[in-house]
């Protein structure tokens, strides 16, 4: 749910590839999302505090990788047309130790745990053990991957209130 005074002061849509988030109004961390020209809904769990009204930020994360692993994985097969019919991929995010720190006891500061997205993806279809392994590879190149591998910058700036 929603607060519609919250609701009204956002844009309806936006173009496609912006995105705007705005506290919702009627809990701790529900937030409005607009993306694109879509709408949506994020909160944290009851037991982070929240009202569990949409997914939580990490469950964004994983569709927006498991739905750009899928979309590239389907464009390849439709490019090669291969007898892919349907593809599935489950995610799962946490947090693990690191086994191998070579530089830990130089670096003290540094987190002992990293992020780990754990990917399962399940090929649909009358594939031959090549195109499994070729899919398999392509998955890694879909962009939303490329960019969790990359460095990224992100600027950040305060925007005065209306």
């Amino acid at each position: 749910m929603t607060d519609p005074e919250n609701t009204r002061r956002l844009p309806a849509t936006l173009p496609h590839g912006e995105a705007l988030v705005a506290e919702a109004g009627t809990g701790n961390y529900s937030c409005d999302l607009r993306l694109g020209p879509h709408h949506g809904m994020a909160d944290e769990p009851a037991d982070l505090g929240g009202q569990d009204a949409g997914p939580n930020p990490y469950e964004y994360l994983l569709a927006a990788l498991g739905s750009c692993t899928g979309i590239t994985l389907r464009m390849y097969a439709n490019l090669k047309k291969l007898p892919l019919t349907r593809v599935v991929v489950q995610l799962k995010h946490r947090k693990v130790h690191v086994q191998d720190c070579a530089d830990c006891a130089e670096h003290p500061e540094r987190s002992v745990k990293i992020d780990e997205i754990e990917r399962h993806i399940t090929l649909e279809g009358a594939l031959d053990a090549a195109q499994r392994q070729r899919l398999l590879a392509i998955a890694d190149r879909c962009p939303v991957h490329q960019t969790l591998k990359s460095e990224i910058r992100i600027v950040t700036s305060l925007v005065e209130s209306a």
